[in-house]
């Protein structure tokens, strides 16, 4: 049996391909830091909503992806920046300014997961985790 080494890279890779296939949703093992990821992005606007399914083990998110008249995806990309191997973490005064202030960044903090500008209005670092844009 082989498990999810980096369950951050694989909730990235579903969002990612479930929308350069089209589909209106796509589903996802459930964890706090993927609900807290998802619940930035809708709040931000890159997904339409979410819901959590209950599957008596450790839940399903099922995340319903936004586009446009013509098709195109709200996400353009999403990187994963901080993996297993080599963590990144930054202060306070380098947070990261994702396409110019465009896009966002995803941050693990001493208080919970946020986008960078909320980050940056507390002024507090943390574990960069994606890279959305």
């Amino acid at each position: 049996m082989s498990g999810i080494t980096d369950p951050v890279s694989d909730y990235l890779s579903r969002i990612r391909n479930a929308q350069r296939a089209g589909h209106r949703f796509t589903d996802i093992p459930a964890s706090k830091l993927k609900r807290a990821m998802t619940q930035i992005l809708q709040e931000k606007g890159y997904i339409r909503n979410f819901v959590n399914i209950d599957d008596d083990r450790q839940g399903l998110l099922r995340v319903y992806l936004k586009y446009d008249r013509q098709g195109q995806g709200a996400i353009v990309d999403m990187k994963r920046v901080s993996k297993p191997g080599l963590r990144h973490f930054v202060g306070a005064s380098d947070l990261p300014r994702v396409r110019n202030g465009l896009g966002m960044a995803i941050l693990s903090t001493s208080r919970g997961v946020m986008s960078d500008k909320e980050a940056r209005k507390i002024n507090i670092g943390g574990e960069v985790l994606a890279h959305i844009f």
